[in-house]
């Protein structure tokens, strides 16, 4: 008896899964398709409800897009980084390289190279090739002291669970 009731348990939660994943996905593809589309607020519709419930970091990401090109919104460095730190944070790679961009020019937040070096260090090292290049550049710029310095925070970093 215990074992069928916990058959059927397994099975409830196995069939209810994929009737709350498939809205979220459903919602963030409204909003990329919104998005090719040029039509930015739909996607920001689209997207904020999911980024906001810590869902989808891509969602996160794409609305710190949507802020730092003032793409359906007016352009806000402050929304940007606070999006891009979210998505970061849990290891989105492409949100690292963006975020250290914010670091590197001072939109946003207070210029700083050794922030921006670690956050092209993380993004580089989770497969995005922007976060490599512009890594490199940035490097150029710095001393070593200043290099020795991200790296190690960089080394320090984890990222957060949902």
């Amino acid at each position: 008896m215990l074992i069928s009731q916990t058959v059927r348990s397994t099975a409830y939660v196995l069939l209810l899964v994929p009737c709350l994943v498939v809205p979220a996905w459903a919602d963030f593809q409204a909003g990329m398709d919104a998005y090719h589309r040029g039509d930015y607020a739909t996607a920001l519709r689209e997207w904020r409800p999911l980024a906001e419930q810590w869902q989808a970091e891509e969602a996160q990401f794409n609305l710190g897009l949507l802020y730092e090109n003032g793409q359906g919104v007016p352009q806000d460095y402050l929304q940007a980084r606070q999006w891009y730190a979210k998505a970061a944070a849990q290891g989105y790679a492409g949100a690292q390289s963006h975020l250290g961009r914010l670091y590197e020019f001072g939109h946003g937040v207070t210029e700083d190279y050794v922030q921006a070096y670690k956050w092209y260090i993380l993004g580089a090292a989770h497969g995005d090739t922007l976060g490599a290049e512009l890594r490199d550049t940035l490097a150029k710029r710095m001393t070593p002291a200043q290099i020795f310095q991200a790296q190690q925070r960089a080394r320090e970093w984890k990222p957060i669970r949902k």
